[in-house]
């Protein structure tokens, strides 16, 4: 991991096409500004983690709800 100081107004750039700018620092947060191609997907790191982790939860809960279903429709009670 590269890690940088930047102060308020400067930038990097990631590539030939990304730049990130400090907007703002209040407290413990920082306001980023990101420009970079419209076909770029920018995405929040905890926002994908979450919805991995519900997908992942839900496919698990698929698996007990489908062996349910199976009992059920055959006329036994689900093990």
């Amino acid at each position: 991991m590269l890690v940088l100081t930047r102060r308020i107004g400067e930038s990097l750039l990631i590539g030939d096409d990304v730049e990130v700018t400090v907007l703002d620092v209040k407290g413990d947060s920082i306001r980023i500004g990101i420009r970079a191609p419209r076909e770029t997907r920018i995405q929040r790191a905890e926002i994908v983690e979450a919805v991995r982790a519900e997908n992942a939860e839900a496919a698990h809960a698929g698996d007990a709800a489908e062996q349910a279903l199976r009992a059920a429709l055959s006329g036994r009670s689900p093990s």
